[in-house]
């Protein structure tokens, strides 16, 4: 069966039944000629004392999908998945998983794999859509549909489901998942967008996935199979009502420590004696009384916050954390600052490199090079753990990406600053809002380092507590506050507006009231956030670290590169050598010379000029005679630049033979007579010995 409804610009369709019959459900997404196949399995058997929906999210990129053989030794895709599968898997699983049963205890798959790519239309929301489309069908309990899409704005107009070429020209990019109601997650960047343009353009996209929904009701409808009914636990409610009962005031007390390890311990100790005065007499009963305090901290911490009005810490909702910054934390990085605010703390570190360190990108829809890259990383230490290091996983690289989402709008254009900039962000100490404290951190080591950015950004994570009518929007929420609350919504962005936003809800749906009460508040916080930033530093640094390269631009005619690169880069290799530099040349004449100091760079800059220099009318020259002739001497003047001293011109007396007068090899005073049409350089050496005798004359 093939369903299909206009999307955007083009047909999208979803069909199922001719591949993959054998998994719980399987559909294939088309977008002109970019197909996904995305299947969902559950397992056969339950998975016993787990506390969380066991769901699986792959998506997978194949080569054969554009034509191409992977370009790695084993030709094949291999190894860990990029980060574009990566942060493709994290927003697919984002707004599934809140849609699943929360008792649903049998391990869920869903795998998004990649089977065609044209160069108008990317896979990834094929793929989201495909999972919801997936699930719908399968025997797996799913609270859906959903459907996502790629809204941009290009030259003032919103676009939905654009080709590649408008999200390339677009100052606006977000990934919107709706379900029929609500907004489920959003995802994204914008270059200062004011907070009310965005919500307008998140809720037309709300507004145009309606007929992509609809198809899935129809495939379903049709196709669909069963529901499998999760397993219904049963407990024993007169205890776990004792448990509330008797333990409220010491959970209450507990949860209102304001710092979070003696809380965490506090709680801990709560359930340790709760277990311990009550399994003698209940000792069937200790998974009741464990529900029983999971509930009761629950119930007391949003309690606090409906009923009043106040936070775990002793906050206000709008209230932001007492913020400390410090910039030169390091004394030999090229740029560091601490930002800490209450309990999270990130140390930035920005590295200023040449373009030899850009990060190549190999996907599907072609390859890409970026001079701006984040980096993030969250050691166990950071909350108090002890774990095995292991290499950057799902949390660490979506972190990154939504905190390099946000500086990118204002790090400034290649040919302003012509650096390649690395910014990692090493979490020293986490308790909420750790991608937020990363944005600031790295403006503030992007500014110690001397990078011009347009404006400095700030981020804050916003929280919800819903309960019926009753409704409170957080402020830099604590890490708490995220898990037992119902968004985690963070914002950010310069005074003048938003650069990213990164929306996941634990519930169905966000409404526009709820979504614009939170950006109008967390632009409250982020301008409080920035005040606090500017006392530390208001402005980048004049100049770059003693400890960065040194870079000179000059510009040469593009027809002398050649001249400057050499046979199989000789020349330019044996520059670098000398001079200890590192030298890049463009297209254009460009020449980007670093060099570890400015004496270096100066040499570079002579030497490049030496090779690229152009001969000038009336200008004398220093040159070698590289060739003789009956009717001349050709004079190289300049690195692979040679002229014509005729016969007539190399002496003031009549010559007989050219080389009475010169040998090749010698070295002679020219000057430039003229420079015809072809390049010819004509050249006399008498004229050049009359201006030397002049300027005797006039000394």
């Amino acid at each position: 069966m093939k369903v299909e409804t206009q999307f955007g610009a083009v047909t999208l369709s979803i069909e199922t039944g001719q591949v993959a019959r054998q998994a719980g459900g399987a559909v294939i997404v088309r977008c002109g000629d970019t197909m996904v196949l995305v299947t969902a399995v559950a397992s056969e058997e339950q998975r016993r004392g787990i506390d969380f929906v066991p769901l699986t999210v792959d998506y997978q990129e194949r080569f054969y999908a554009v034509g191409r053989i992977p370009g790695n030794f084993f030709r094949r895709e291999v190894g860990r998945p990029s980060e574009k599968e990566t942060l493709t898997s994290r927003f697919i699983d984002r707004p599934c998983r809140p849609l699943l049963p929360k008792t649903w205890n049998y391990e869920t798959q869903v795998i998004a794999t990649v089977l065609s790519v044209d160069e108008n239309y990317d896979p990834d929301l094929l793929a989201m859509i495909g999972a919801s489309a997936a699930l719908e069908i399968s025997d797996i309990p799913f609270n859906g549909p959903i459907a996502g899409t790629r809204v941009v704005r290009v030259d003032g107009q919103i676009v939905i489901n654009p080709i590649q070429a408008q999200v390339e020209a677009a100052d606006m990019s977000i990934i919107v998942a709706a379900s029929r109601d609500a907004i489920v997650m959003v995802e994204g960047g914008a270059a200062q967008m004011p907070e009310e343009e965005l919500l307008e353009a998140i809720f037309q996209a709300h507004r145009e996935l309606q007929p992509v929904l609809d198809i899935q009701d129809q495939l379903k409808a049709a196709l669909g199979k069963p529901k499998r009914e999760p397993e219904q636990f049963t407990h024993d409610e007169n205890l776990i009502a004792l448990v509330m009962d008797r333990y409220a005031d010491a959970m209450r007390a507990a949860v209102t420590i304001p710092a979070k390890m003696e809380r965490h311990n506090a709680v801990h100790q709560v359930g340790h004696q709760a277990l311990e005065q009550l399994l003698p007499e209940y000792p069937e009963g200790e998974a009741d009384i464990k529900v029983a305090l999971e509930r009761l901290e629950r119930k007391v911490l949003r309690g606090m916050i409906l009923q009043e009005g106040r936070r775990v810490d002793g906050r206000g909702f709008t209230d932001v954390r007492p913020i400390q910054c410090q910039t030169g934390f390091l004394p030999r990085a090229h740029g560091s600052a601490l930002f800490t605010r209450g309990e999270t703390q990130s140390l930035g570190v920005a590295t200023l490199g040449t373009s030899y360190d850009d990060q190549r990108l190999d996907s599907v829809i072609g390859e890409s090079t970026k001079n701006f890259y984040l980096h993030y990383n969250f050691p166990p230490y950071c909350v108090g753990e002890v774990k095995q290091l292991r290499a950057p996983g799902r949390r660490e690289v979506g972190h990154g990406a939504l905190a390099e989402r946000a500086i990118r709008a204002v790090i400034p254009a290649q040919d302003q600053f012509p650096y390649t900039v690395r910014v990692v962000s090493e979490i020293m100490e986490s308790n909420g809002s750790s991608s937020m404290a990363s944005v600031c951190s790295g403006i503030l080591a992007l500014m110690d380092a001397g990078v011009p950015i347009k404006a400095p950004v700030a981020g804050v994570a916003m929280g919800l507590v819903v309960e019926g009518d009753q409704v409170a929007v957080l402020t830099d929420i604590l890490g708490d506050e995220d898990h037992l609350g119902d968004m985690d919504f963070k914002i950010t962005g310069t005074r003048q507006g938003v650069t990213a936003v990164q929306m996941d809800i634990k519930i169905k749906g966000v409404t526009r009231e709820i979504m614009s009460r939170a950006l109008a508040q967390a632009r409250d916080g982020r301008l409080h956030i920035l005040d606090r930033m500017a006392e530390a530093i208001s402005a980048p640094r004049t100049e770059v670290s003693q400890y960065a390269p040194k870079m000179t631009t000059i510009h040469i005619n593009p027809e002398r590169i050649k001249d400057i690169i050499g046979p199989g880069g000789k020349i330019i290799k044996s520059i670098q050598a000398e001079t200890e530099t590192r030298i890049e040349v463009d297209d254009s004449g460009r020449v980007n010379i670093y060099a570890p100091n400015q004496d270096r760079a100066d040499a570079a800059v002579k030497a490049v000029r030496r090779y690229t220099q152009e001969a000038e009318v009336d200008q004398v020259y220093m040159g070698k005679v590289v060739k003789i002739m009956d009717f001349g001497a050709f004079v190289e003047i300049l690195p692979g630049t040679d002229g014509l001293v005729h016969i007539s011109q190399l002496s003031h007396e009549r010559v007989q033979k050219v080389s009475d007068v010169v040998a090749e090899g010698d070295e002679i005073l020219v000057k430039v007579l003229g420079i015809d049409k072809q390049g010819k350089i004509r050249l006399s050496r008498k004229a050049a010995l009359e201006s030397r005798e002049d300027s005797g004359a006039n000394q």
